[in-house]
């Protein structure tokens, strides 16, 4: 099964110094057939005014990934933790029994990012943050796992059976993911055009797939940069 979900579909709103766009029912957006996929729960497409930002908020029992697209995030949180994600990079931020954090733009330009949402396997874990770089040529046509549940080499740990990666194509460029078909995989593409298993996907729509073992992309417009999410 293949959905593709146009940006122009997704709910939202702007907030003057957040413009954001929910994959699935979020804050006032509420839509019964989007509410998750999987364990996968938010996948939220927001662009954050400069020197502006979340202020300090709970949460539990939860794994948010950011994907920074452009500019950068600074994050601070209730554990001590404090630190700058830039554009290509990932910051993973296990929420178990509980945590407060801030995450601000504190840059002059726009930053725009992905954020993630996915279900943890147990309730009541520690909490936790992480950060790391994922340079975009190391990702050149070939997938770089960004966060992971599974034991990945070079991925932030996540407390969930989960991947995110991540993929850039140049156009006319082919690549597969391999999974399982009950798990859940949704993806979006950044930047670029893509077709997955010969359906077309312009930038920022969301593409849910299960029941299959093998996916195959293709971009049409490139570069065509990836982010997907395989969960149970």
């Amino acid at each position: 099964m293949i959905e593709v979900r146009p940006f122009a579909s997704l709910g939202g709103a702007n907030h003057g110094w957040l413009d954001a766009r929910h994959h699935f029912s979020f804050a006032e957006y509420y839509d019964p057939k989007r509410m998750s996929w999987g364990r996968l729960r938010v996948w939220n497409d927001d662009q954050i005014a400069p020197r502006s930002g979340f202020p300090p908020h709970p949460h539990r029992d939860m794994e948010i990934i950011t994907y920074v697209r452009t500019g950068a995030i600074t994050h601070q949180d209730s554990l001590g933790n404090k630190g700058r994600t830039a554009a290509g990079d990932v910051q993973v931020m296990s929420a178990g029994t509980g945590v407060r954090h801030a995450e601000y733009n504190l840059e002059d330009e726009d930053t725009t990012i992905f954020q993630i949402w996915i279900e943890p396997d147990r309730h009541g874990q520690a909490p936790s943050w992480g950060a790391r770089q994922f340079p975009k040529a190391d990702r050149s046509g070939q997938w770089s796992v960004l966060a992971s549940g599974k034991g990945d080499d070079g991925a932030l740990k996540i407390q969930a059976d989960a991947r995110v990666a991540g993929v850039t194509l140049d156009a006319g460029q082919e690549i597969a993911w391999e999974t399982e078909p009950h798990r859940h995989v949704y993806m979006v593409a950044a930047t670029g055009v893509i077709e997955v298993e010969g359906q077309a996907a312009s930038a920022r729509d969301g593409v849910a797939v299960t029941g299959t073992s093998r996916i195959v992309f293709r971009a049409i417009e490139g570069p065509a940069e990836i982010v997907l999410t395989d969960t149970l």
